[in-house]
């Protein structure tokens, strides 16, 4: 669950709980505090969410890189890119919405994991790599109330 302030909405989070120690591959969302950087969105699917944070649409080029061999590791990329990545347009909804969460990106630190993203549940809440993710309505909702960040507590 997240709570904010009077609000509690249902969340997946990652396949093997909570870790106050992440690193990548290890399917954990993080413990700590996670400052909202920015929202992506999918233009062609959805409207801009009202958020506080900066705002930007994605597209078919856009990844983000979770190769910890990779100079651009924990960083957004162009596709196609040599290194492991995520493609952030899916054909699924999961990333329509995507909160990226100030997770090991000041500084970047080789292999304490990447890609720590708010984004969509899949209906039935299952599990995720280490994302925090909520059903649309609740994850507009938690935007629409100017949240800045979160604190995952183990």
């Amino acid at each position: 669950m997240v709570r904010l302030r009077d609000a509690t909405f249902r969340c997946a989070l990652g396949r093997a709980g909570i870790r106050q120690h992440k690193e990548e591959g290890d399917n954990a969302t993080p413990a700590g505090l996670l400052p909202l950087r920015r929202v992506l969105y999918r233009a062609d699917r959805l409207t801009a969410p009202d958020c506080t944070v900066p705002v930007e649409p994605i597209g078919p080029r856009d990844g983000w890189c979770d190769d910890p061999t990779d100079k651009a590791y924990n960083r957004p990329v162009r596709l196609p890119y040599p290194g492991r990545h995520e493609e952030l347009w899916r054909t699924d909804p999961l990333y329509d919405i995507i909160g990226v969460l100030g997770w090991n990106d000041q500084p970047v630190v080789r292999g304490l994991g990447s890609a720590i993203f708010l984004h969509l549940a899949r209906p039935d809440y299952s599990p995720t790599e280490g994302c925090i993710a909520l059903a649309l309505p609740d994850l507009r909702a938690l935007l629409g109330m100017r949240v800045t960040g979160f604190e995952v507590l183990l």
